[in-house]
């Protein structure tokens, strides 16, 4: 199967768990509206489970290159972090998957897969790696503030500095994920971020 008629059952599946419980979403339907065969999708994510395995994956990719996207597009380390906070905010608060990533919450609409890999008869390398391990909240906290560090850290930094700025990377992505749930107030993220940084500084 080309990749493109897989994205189209992947994107057919996420509308279907919009607007009903993943409990209610049928296979049938989900190839049906993605204009394929129920044995093609079947061919391609091999059951429900391999379905939902490969959206979880997808959502968390998508998730990610938004960190990656918020870290090189800002000059400055206030800037980039403020994007990065203010993205992983705003994908929690609209997406549910990754606020189900993100905060280890599964509602009983959503799909919950079990994050430990599971045994892959796929030969589709997409799927064989949706069936491999799927990320922790904590993964992706490490992830991120990796991705953080790497992209603010200067060349040639003393290990005591680059923990620092492990340390301040790690608060502003706990402080993003406390502010899907209450949207920061006057300041707005900048400014909580902007206090996260002074408060590191000597």
């Amino acid at each position: 199967m080309m990749p493109a008629a897989r994205e189209s059952l992947l994107d057919a599946a996420f509308t279907a768990l919009t607007r009903r419980p993943w409990s209610a979403v049928r296979m049938v339907d989900v190839a049906a509206s993605a204009g394929v065969s129920r044995q093609t999708l079947y061919n391609e994510f091999g059951s429900k489970d391999g379905l939902a395995r490969a959206l979880v994956r997808r959502e968390a990719d998508g998730y990610l290159a938004g960190v990656e996207r918020a870290l090189a597009a800002h000059a400055g380390p206030h800037e980039r972090l403020t994007a990065t906070a203010e993205w992983t905010a705003s994908a929690a608060r609209e997406n549910a998957l990754v606020r189900a990533m993100l905060t280890g919450c599964w509602s009983e609409r959503l799909p919950a897969p079990i994050l430990s890999g599971v045994p892959s008869t796929s030969a589709v390398p997409a799927q064989r790696r949706a069936d491999g391990p799927l990320p922790s909240p904590g993964d992706l906290l490490r992830i991120v503030r990796d991705r953080a560090v790497t992209a603010l850290s200067a060349p040639g930094a003393a290990p005591a500095d680059v923990a620092e700025l492990a340390f301040s990377c790690e608060l502003v992505a706990r402080i993003a994920l406390s502010c899907a749930a209450v949207p920061p107030g006057t300041g707005g993220m900048a400014g909580l971020i902007g206090g996260v940084l002074r408060g590191r500084q000597p």
